[in-house]
């Protein structure tokens, strides 16, 4: 039995669902995120994807506090929203200070992984799997903000995958990266959608 192929089959399938949830901004979704790490590490080692490796780690931390921001409530500038029961805290559009801080740690993370990769692993797409692991890492932050935007580095990050899972010679990732890809474009407009919505409902 080729376990990398069966585990990276399970991984689609845990992947397809949660994009189902990430597209309709349901807190259900880092619970796939805390399972999706454990299939995937596996894979990427295997493969000499060392920085994705690691970046699982990452997933796991990230997806706790993702689950704990989406449902701790909603905040409006400095004061809570008064309300009888627990609400999942609203989609905005990313802050300047937040794109300042992202395109600062996407350089920082891109130069730091690229030299790691270099320095101490056989990896022969180091400079490509250090980019990949660099903007997820900013991305699942901005989505752990509910920042609408993070569907729009998810789609770099989606288009630079495809090549390389191909490149690599992985056979269902490439097919699930290029549906996320897709996906990505019509999830930043459902997520428009999805807070136009909630702010006319409580201006209502």
């Amino acid at each position: 039995m080729d376990w990398n192929l069966l585990l990276e089959v399970l991984g689609f399938s845990v992947g397809v669902v949660y994009l189902w949830w990430e597209y309709h901004a349901d807190a259900k979704v880092w619970i796939a995120s805390m399972v999706m790490p454990a299939i995937s590490m596996w894979i990427y080692f295997s493969k000499g994807l060392y920085a994705d490796f690691g970046i699982n780690i990452y997933y796991l931390i990230i997806a706790v506090y993702g689950y704990a921001v989406w449902t701790s409530g909603k905040r409006r500038g400095d004061k809570k929203e008064i309300s009888e029961k627990k609400t999942e805290i609203c989609i905005t559009h990313t802050p300047f200070w937040a794109c300042g801080v992202s395109v600062v740690a996407l350089g920082v993370l891109w130069m730091l992984l690229s030299w790691v990769l270099v320095r101490f692993t056989d990896s022969t797409v180091p400079y490509a799997d250090a980019f990949t692991t660099a903007l997820s890492i900013v991305g699942m932050w901005m989505m752990a903000r509910k920042f609408a935007e993070q569907w729009l580095v998810w789609f770099v990050v989606d288009i630079v995958c495809v090549a390389l899972y191909i490149y690599k010679g992985l056979v269902f990732y490439p097919i699930l990266y290029t549906i996320y890809t897709v996906i990505a474009i019509f999830g930043y407009r459902k997520w428009l959608r999805l807070m136009k919505v909630a702010r006319d409902r409580e201006d209502s």
